[in-house]
């Protein structure tokens, strides 16, 4: 069954905590209702299906026009390297083309680096 990309819509806590708790981020999954503002006051958020099951999600704050940022970039594992987070960013990317400033924050470890710069992505240090 094909993976889909669509918006995250309406928010399901259950699924979401079980992806959360699937790559080991438990700070929202011990404040649920940390994560259900945070979803609710997000800009957009994108989902992965496969079927029924949520396989990735990808959120982003800011205000869309002078900056983006992208935040919660989560694969469950069954799922991982399988080009679903790069579709997902892809997906938010695309709804914001004419954003001035896109930035995130993540781990200093070099697949994540290697990741995000696969995308288009630099590190900070590296514009000056």
């Amino acid at each position: 069954m094909p993976v889909l990309i669509r918006t995250y819509s309406p928010y399901r806590e259950d699924e979401l905590l079980a992806l959360y708790e699937s790559v080991g981020w438990t700070n929202y999954t011990r404040r649920q209702a940390l994560l259900r503002e945070a979803y609710q006051r997000s800009l957009c958020a994108f989902a992965a299906y496969n079927g029924e099951r949520l396989a990735g999600v990808v959120r982003a704050v800011g205000d869309g026009a002078s900056i983006l940022y992208v935040q919660d970039l989560l694969v469950h594992p069954d799922y991982q390297r399988r080009g679903i987070g790069t579709r997902l960013l892809r997906a938010l990317l695309a709804a914001f083309p004419d954003v001035y400033q896109t930035v995130l924050l993540t781990d200093d470890q070099a697949p994540t680096a290697v990741f995000y710069e696969s995308i288009g992505f630099s590190r900070a240090a590296s514009q000056g």
